[in-house]
């Protein structure tokens, strides 16, 4: 080998490692600047541009593939290289050897790389704004402020203090209507009339009076009946007192029209005429009520009557009464009393029957219990002359509290028998009747009260008492045609049974109630309670559907009940039981209001139509219905 001949060849080596390197730089810049920033918004457009301008600085045309060219993609070309580098559309900066952050060869984990492209903005459609512009001049009101500093002193007493009572808001004048009249009429010559009359607003004195009747003819002879009411009224305000008083009459007529309808009457037989007049006054002092402590109460009230029939039962009755009260913390201390002066008298008798009653008793009351404890001393004075001490207690304890309330009483009592109050019972009482006063011994009751849910309120107990000489009402038409009279069952008689109330009041427009009573009879002497029901029923409802209208309802259900009628046999006169059948009545009424003045109302009694009786040969009045104008002024 000659001397120029190696200096080619050195020539030739030093030109290809100068090629070699040139390829070197071509393939490993793209490659660079691909991992300078993460691909995520680069797109193969913006990246396929800048890799021209490596390819234009390609001084020759590549050379012989070699194992260096193999590893660009097979390609010598820098454009396409330029463009694989473009279409790399991946994440550069994801962590691990694959992609040459290997932590040992000096890659870091949190190394920033920023790729250097040409940007082309794109801008997206116009969209008009559709929105003219407000060329009003608004300038918003700004009340003017002014402060005033409290001179008032701060407390330090976190306690927590009582709430002041709220004032009632001030009463809107209106138009007091205190007058109000009501008339009707209807089949059975049913005649009705009502007044009420009163003397207004007015907070020291109260005055109003009153007058009401009521008749109608049933469809026997002489089966007619006529009541009428009349009464004034008055209260008034005097200091820490006040004084109440009324003045009453009543007067009821009727006749004795009752006959065995099985069998066709008399030819004598003329229906007797009777009425009931009764005179009544009472007059009270009280103490006004007061909410303070150890407060000592008060009340005296006295009270008469003088009753009369149409022959020549008379009957005077006037009772004092009062009591003292003395009040300390949640306990009570007090004496209660009254004086009962009465006379009675018929064509063959003339009677004083006064008793004299003294209540001592002392009362605890607390959160979840209430104690009465006393006792009843009596004493009868006149033509009778006995001397009693019943108990007089009373307990009660919650056990639900708010809602049920468990109670127990004890009492004892002398029942005067009054002509009056049998005659309001059975206005067909004969003459003469038997005067004999009957005893509760020992009445002893225990039951639950209260509230099952809202508006849901109720009532109910068992009792048993102890009566001597209770009174009955039997037929004596074998004396009197037609009447009745009074006897006595002779020794202790035992009243066992159950009382039960429900009320249920939904709203101030809707109102039902019912009262049950079931009764049984252990007598002395007497076979059976004669006219006495061991059933009773009796329920009701009020319900307003506006303003206006207002629907009222009302039944009454009966068990049976048994008189005693005198039947001849062959070993003389007996009695024997006479059934009288049980019934259920049903009343109704419906009222209207046309005006703040007018008003026009309907009533029906005994809507079933049911011809039962409450005494025997007495069969009721049937289906009855009258209506009529009420006014307000």
């Amino acid at each position: 080998m000659t001397k120029n001949k190696m200096k080619r060849q050195a020539m030739n080596l030093k030109y290809i490692y100068t090629l070699l390197t040139l390829i070197i730089a071509l393939y490993f810049v793209p490659a660079q600047a691909q991992t300078k920033k993460p691909a995520k918004k680069a797109t193969t457009k913006t990246a396929a541009k800048p890799a021209k301008k490596p390819a234009a600085k390609t001084p020759a045309p590549a050379p012989k593939k070699t194992g260096t060219t193999k590893k660009a993609s097979g390609n010598t070309s820098s454009k396409n290289l330029g463009d694989a580098a473009a279409k790399a559309n991946q994440d550069t900066t994801k962590k691990g050897v694959a992609n040459g952050n290997n932590p040992a060869n000096g890659g870091s984990l949190s190394e920033e790389i920023v790729v250097t492209t040409a940007y082309k903005p794109v801008l997206a459609d116009a969209v008009k704004i559709r929105r003219n512009p407000d060329l009003e001049d608004k300038v918003p009101y700004k009340a003017p402020l002014a402060y005033a500093p409290l001179d008032k002193r701060q407390e330090q007493n976190s306690e927590i203090r009582q709430l002041e009572a709220m004032k009632r808001p001030a009463e809107q004048d209106s138009v007091l209507l205190n007058n109000y009249v009501k008339a009707g009429l209807g089949n059975l010559k049913t005649l009705f009339g009502e007044g009420y009359f009163s003397n207004g607003r007015d907070q020291a004195l109260q005055l109003g009076g009153y007058i009401k009747h009521f008749s109608q003819s049933g469809s026997l002879e002489k089966q007619s009946q006529s009541r009428d009411d009349v009464g004034v009224f008055g209260k008034s305000i005097l200091g820490d007192n006040n004084i109440s008083g009324r003045i009453t009459y009543n007067r009821l007529g009727t006749n004795f029209y009752g006959y065995d309808q099985s069998v066709p009457p008399p030819a004598t037989f003329v229906p007797g005429k009777q009425h009931f007049n009764t005179i009544g006054a009472e007059a009270e002092l009280a103490k006004n009520y007061k909410d303070v402590e150890n407060d000592f109460t008060y009340a005296l009230k006295v009270k008469g009557y003088a009753f009369s029939n149409a022959y020549q039962a008379r009957e005077n009755n006037f009772i004092i009464s009062g009591f003292i009260n003395q009040t300390v913390n949640q306990f009570y201390a007090g004496l209660s009393g009254s004086i009962d002066i009465n006379s009675q008298k018929d064509s063959l008798y003339k009677i004083n029957n006064n008793i004299l009653r003294l209540n001592p008793y002392i009362k605890f009351q607390g959160t979840n219990y209430k104690i009465d404890a006393g006792v009843n001393i009596e004493k009868e004075f006149g033509d009778f002359g006995k001397f009693y001490i019943f108990p007089a207690a009373k307990v009660e304890v919650q056990v639900i509290p708010k809602y049920v309330r468990l109670f127990i009483e004890a009492k004892g009592d002398i029942n005067r028998t009054s002509i009056r109050d049998l005659a309001n019972i059975n206005p067909f009482l004969g003459q003469n009747i038997n005067i004999q006063n009957s005893v509760d011994r020992l009445d002893i009751s225990a039951g639950l009260k209260g509230t099952l849910a809202p508006g849901l309120s109720f009532k109910a107990s068992v009792f048993r008492n102890s009566v001597r000489n209770m009174p009955l009402l039997v037929s004596n038409f074998d004396t009197e045609v037609n009447k009745f009279t009074v006897i006595y069952d002779d020794g202790k008689a035992r009243v066992n049974g159950f009382n039960g109330e429900l009320d249920f009041k939904a709203s101030d427009d809707f109102n039902i109630f019912g009262r049950v009573e079931a009764k049984d009879y252990q007598l002395a002497s007497e076979a059976q309670p004669w006219n006495l029901p061991k059933f009773l029923l009796t329920a009701g409802t009020a319900i307003h559907i506006d303003s206006k209208l207002s629907i009222t309802g009302s039944l009454l259900f009966r068990g049976s009940t048994n008189d005693r009628v005198s039947a001849t046999t062959a070993t003389g006169t007996s009695f024997v039981q006479k059934p009288i059948a049980s019934f259920a009545d049903l009343s109704g009424g419906v009222e209207y209001k046309a005006t703040n003045k007018i008003s026009v109302f309907v009533q029906a009694n005994n809507i079933l139509s049911t011809s039962y009786q409450n005494w025997l040969y007495y069969p009721n009045y049937g289906f009855n219905i009258f209506g009529g104008v009420g006014f307000s002024f």
